[in-house]
């Protein structure tokens, strides 16, 4: 697999987002991904990835939504102002790793032509958006 990029699909779900927030996931430097799917308990975000090299350690990831260091990646998900959303007074970016990703998720994902997906609460410890390096309330797992 090394040489040849692959795309990968990650979905990113969003619980307990607090109400009135917007959120979207940071595409590059500025763009901004809206969620796939929304309702009050869950926000989905779905977006490829792209698979440098597997076989690395961590497997090396890049693409539009990869942000951060090779051997750091992660994703940004902007909330309030910068999600697009004006007259709040939230302006939060959270910090998704992607560290947890496996070359054995990657391979499997790939060859089901499946979504690796793993979930963060939306709410911080203040009540509002999440931020700042967030922990996964659900690890990346293979999705059909």
């Amino acid at each position: 697999m090394a040489g040849m990029k692959h795309l990968l699909q990650l979905r990113l779900i969003v619980t307990a987002p607090p109400a009135g927030v917007a959120f979207a996931v940071q595409r590059g430097r500025s763009e901004l991904l809206a969620p796939s799917a929304a309702t009050a308990e869950s926000l989905v975000f779905d977006f490829p990835i792209a698979v440098a090299d597997a076989t690395s350690d961590p497997p090396r990831l890049t693409g539009e939504f990869a942000q951060g260091p090779p051997g750091g990646r992660f994703v940004y998900v902007n909330s309030g102002t910068y999600a697009g959303q004006t007259g709040t007074q939230w302006s939060r970016r959270a910090k998704v790793p992607l560290s947890g990703i496996s070359t054995a998720q990657i391979e499997a994902a790939l060859a089901k032509a499946a979504v690796l997906q793993a979930s963060i609460r939306g709410t911080g410890k203040d009540g509002g958006p999440a931020c700042a390096s967030v922990p996964l309330s659900s690890a990346w797992s293979v999705v059909a």
